[in-house]
C-alpha cells in the first residue's frame, strides 16, 4: 500500500488541499464564513440547482431508454450481438469533447436537424440531457444487463406457473433481484452527470452551468479561487456520499443473489412482441449512438473531402505554438506514460486490497480510490499549477505532469478491473506456493500473474482510453506547445470559421477513431473463445 497512498497524498490529497486552503486562507487565517457567504448567492444556487436537476433528470432519462437494452443484451440471442455490445460501448469510452461536438454537429447551428428541419437545440437543456444518455447508456446496459443475464429464468417461469401474470412475476420476483444493480447503474450515471464538464463546456454555452463548468469558470475566467474552493469543497462532499451509496448497493449484490452461467438464459426472440423490443432497441442504438458520430464523420469531410484534414499540418500562428496534427502525437504519448503509471499503481492497489488480513484502512482506502472519478479534475489541473510549483517537486515545466493527472483518472478502472479476478484466485495456490520456500514477490509473479494478465491488459486498455480523452485537468496543464487532442479540439472550437470547426471536427473524429479500436482490442481480451463475458 505504501506507493499507491503515497501517489495519492503527492498527486490527489495535496494539490486539492493546496487549492482549497489557497481560496479560505487570508493572511494565514481560515475564512470559514467565506462558505456561507459563497453558498447564499444566487447564481451558485442556481448552478447548484441546476447541477442537480439535471444529473436527476439525465438519470431518470438514461434508465428509461437503456433498461429495454439491458434486457435485450441479458435475454436475446441473435446475429451480431457483439458487434451491437462493442457499439454500445464506443461512447462510453469516448472523450466528453468527442461527445460534445457530435452532438453539436447534429443539434446545434448549421448541424444535421437545423439544414432538415431548422431544429437547434445547442441552446436548450435538452443537447445536455441528449449527450449524457448517449454517454451513459452502456452503464446501465453493462451493470444491469450483466446481471440480468445471471439471474436464473426458473425463478420467474416458477411464479408464472404458480398463477402470477407475466407483470406480476417480473416486479414481485425479478424486479426485487435487478433493483440493486439498478441503484448501482443509477448512481454511477448520477455521478458521471453530476460532475459532467467537457459535454456541458460545450452545448451549455453561457446558459447552462454545471459545478465543474462553474469551478474552471470561477478559476480560470474571473480568478475568483476563494468561490471556486467552496465549490470544490461542495462537489467533494456530494460525490463522497454517493460514492458511499454506491459501495453499499455494490455489497448488496455480491451477496444477496445466487446467479447462474449467463450463456444458459439468452435465446432468441419468440413471437412478434420480443421481436418488435429487439427492432426497437436496434433503432434507439442506431438514431441514439451511432448518428451523433455517423454526423461527426460526416462534418469532418465536408464538401472538400480530406480538405480539414489536410489542414490540421499547417501552423496558422493563431490558437497553436504548432501545427494541430502534432496533438496526436502528443496525446499518445501521454497515454501511454499515463497508463504504464495507472497499471503500476493500480495492480499494486489491487493486490494490497486482495489481502484477508486487511484492516480498516485498506478497506477504506478502497472507497478513496474513486474519488478522483467524482471530484473536480479542474481544480487537480490548478491544484498541480500551485502545489507542484518548488523543489522537490517543481513539476511545472515538466512533460510528466500531464500523465500524472492522466493517471489519476485510470487508477480506478485499474483496481475496477483486476479487483474481482485477484479475489477470485484461490488463496490455497498462494499458501502451497510460500509453504515451497518461494517468496512473496515469485508467489505474485508465478501463481496470481499467470491468472490475471488478462485482466491486467483489460485494466491498461481502460485506462489508455479514459487517459487519451481526460479534459478537465489537462486543459490546464497542458502545454501551448504541446497540447493533447481534447485541449485542441476545445481550442478549435472556440475560434469562429468553418476551418476551425471543420477542423475540430476532424480532429474529433480521429480521437473517436483511436478510442473505438482500444474498444475493439479491449473486447477480443474480455471475451473468451465461447464469445461470452
Amino acid at each position: 500500500m505504501a506507493v499507491p497512498v503515497a501517489f495519492f497524498a503527492v498527486f490527489f490529497a495535496y494539490p486539492v488541499a493546496a487549492i482549497v486552503a489557497r481560496g479560505l486562507k487570508a493572511d494565514g487565517v481560515w475564512r470559514l464564513g467565506r462558505i456561507a457567504e459563497v453558498l447564499a448567492q444566487s447564481d451558485v444556487r442556481h448552478v447548484l440547482w441546476f447541477t442537480s436537476w439535471q444529473a436527476l433528470a439525465s438519470t431518470a432519462l438514461t434508465l428509461l431508454v437503456a433498461l429495454p437494452g439491458a434486457y435485450v443484451f441479458a435475454r436475446f440471442d441473435f446475429p451480431g450481438k457483439q458487434v451491437l455490445r462493442a457499439v454500445v460501448t464506443v461512447p462510453f469510452v469516448l472523450p466528453t469533447v468527442v461527445v460534445g461536438t457530435a452532438f453539436l454537429a447534429l443539434v446545434g447551428r448549421g448541424g444535421l436537424l437545423d439544414e432538415l428541419w431548422g431544429v437547434r437545440l445547442d441552446t436548450t437543456v435538452w443537447a445536455i440531457l441528449l449527450a449524457h444518455v448517449f454517454f451513459n447508456y452502456a452503464v446501465v446496459v453493462r451493470t444491469v444487463g450483466g446481471l440480468w443475464a445471471q439471474l436464473d429464468p426458473r425463478q420467474e417461469e416458477a411464479a408464472r406457473m404458480l398463477g402470477a401474470s407475466r407483470l406480476r412475476a417480473w416486479r414481485q420476483v425479478t424486479l426485487p433481484a435487478l433493483a440493486p444493480a439498478v441503484a448501482a447503474a443509477a448512481l454511477m450515471v448520477f455521478l458521471f452527470t453530476f460532475t459532467s464538464f467537457g459535454v456541458v463546456q460545450i452545448l451549455g454555452g453561457p446558459t447552462f452551468s454545471t459545478l465543474e463548468v462553474e469551478i474552471y469558470r470561477q478559476t480560470s475566467q474571473v480568478f475568483d479561487l476563494s468561490t471556486a474552493a467552496v465549490l470544490t469543497l461542495v462537489q467533494f462532499a456530494a460525490v463522497a456520499a454517493i460514492l458511499a451509496v454506491h459501495a453499499w448497493t455494490v455489497r448488496r449484490r455480491e451477496t444477496a443473489l445466487r446467479l447462474v452461467d449467463a450463456a444458459t438464459t439468452s435465446r432468441r426472440p419468440r413471437g412478434g412482441g420480443q421481436w418488435a423490443l429487439l427492432a426497437g432497441v436496434l433503432g434507439t442504438v442506431l438514431v441514439l449512438l451511432v448518428l451523433p458520430l455517423a454526423v461527426l464523420v460526416q462534418r469532418s469531410l465536408g464538401a472538400s473531402g480530406f480538405g480539414y484534414y489536410r489542414a490540421l499540418a499547417d501552423d496558422d500562428g493563431g490558437a497553436f505554438l504548432v501545427p494541430p496534427i502534432e496533438a496526436i502525437g502528443n496525446s499518445l504519448q501521454y497515454a501511454v506514460a499515463a497508463t504504464a503509471i495507472a497499471v503500476v499503481i493500480g495492480a499494486l492497489a489491487a493486490t494490497a486490497l486482495t489481502r484477508r488480513d486487511a484492516g480498516r484502512f485498506v478497506r477504506g482506502f478502497d472507497a478513496l480510490l474513486m474519488l478522483p472519478l467524482g471530484v473536480s479534475a479542474v481544480t487537480v489541473g490548478f491544484g498541480f499549477l500551485i502545489a507542484l510549483d518548488e523543489p522537490p517537486l517543481d513539476l511545472r515545466s515538466s512533460w510528466i505532469l500531464v500523465p500524472l493527472a492522466q493517471a489519476l483518472v485510470g487508477v480506478p478502472f485499474v483496481v475496477r478491473t483486476m479487483l474481482p479476478v485477484l479475489r477470485a484466485v484461490d488463496g490455497r495456490l498462494r499458501e502451497a506456493a510460500a509453504v515451497l520456500g518461494a517468496s512473496p514477490w515469485r508467489v505474485w509473479r508465478e501463481v496470481d500473474l499467470p491468472m490475471v494478465r488478462r485482466a491486467l491488459l483489460v485494466a491498461a486498455g481502460f485506462a489508455f482510453a479514459v487517459s487519451l480523452g481526460e479534459f478537465g485537468a489537462t486543459v490546464f496543464i497542458a502545454r501551448p506547445d504541446n497540447p493533447t487532442l481534447p485541449v485542441a479540439v476545445a481550442r478549435l472550437l472556440g475560434r469562429p470559421g468553418d476551418m476551425n470547426y471543420g477542423q475540430a471536427m476532424a480532429l474529433s473524429t480521429i480521437l473517436m477513431l483511436v478510442c473505438a479500436v482500444a474498444l475493439v482490442v479491449l473486447e477480443r481480451l474480455r471475451t473468451d473463445r465461447s464469445g461470452e463475458f
